[in-house]
């Protein structure tokens, strides 16, 4: 895969090679791996593992590195999954309504999406009650919301962070 990147005028052309995705597997499944377990793991020497982790994060094929906490064991114990429709599909009111979600802790992720909605939200709170106050104190009064569906999360069967990488099991 090539990958271009603009830095003042100058194209870099990177190559993603087989030790490069290892790379990136690997600091997916463990972002505190250490430089020397990381080289050992791939087969090289530390000094150009760390040169190529350095170019992954330059390019942004890394973008940045995170901790994963458990939900429920701090207390946030309701996911939804809500879908919102525009009155308008217009620009203004899809920026509009995107920099009001981009602002919020709880709304973990959001999806443009095609369909009866025009956005999915998924959400995470303490408790119902917290749910209605966002959605009746925010989610409602953002301009241009026409319809709001919601849908609890049960039980969460699957959740991943690690996208399927070229190569991978």
């Amino acid at each position: 895969m090539l990958i271009f990147i603009h830095i003042q005028h100058i194209i870099l052309i990177i190559m993603i090679d087989s030790i490069d995705w290892e790379i990136l597997r690997l600091l997916q499944n463990n972002a505190r791996i250490t430089n020397i377990e990381l080289s050992k793991a791939i087969g090289l020497s530390p000094s150009p593992t760390l040169a190529r982790v350095k170019a992954l994060e330059k390019s942004g094929h890394i973008s940045r590195y995170v901790t994963l906490i458990d939900s429920l064991k701090v207390g946030l114990k309701v996911s939804v999954f809500i879908n919102v429709a525009l009155e308008r599909q217009v620009e203004s009111a899809l920026e509009r309504f995107e920099e009001s979600i981009k602002a919020r802790p709880e709304v973990m992720e959001c999806y443009l999406m095609t369909g009866e909605a025009d956005y999915l939200i998924r959400v995470v709170v303490a408790d119902i009650q917290v749910l209605e106050a966002f959605i009746l104190n925010f989610l409602s009064k953002i301009p241009g919301v026409g319809n709001i569906k919601s849908s609890f999360a049960l039980k969460q069967v699957k959740y991943k962070t690690a996208l399927p990488l070229p190569g991978g099991n």
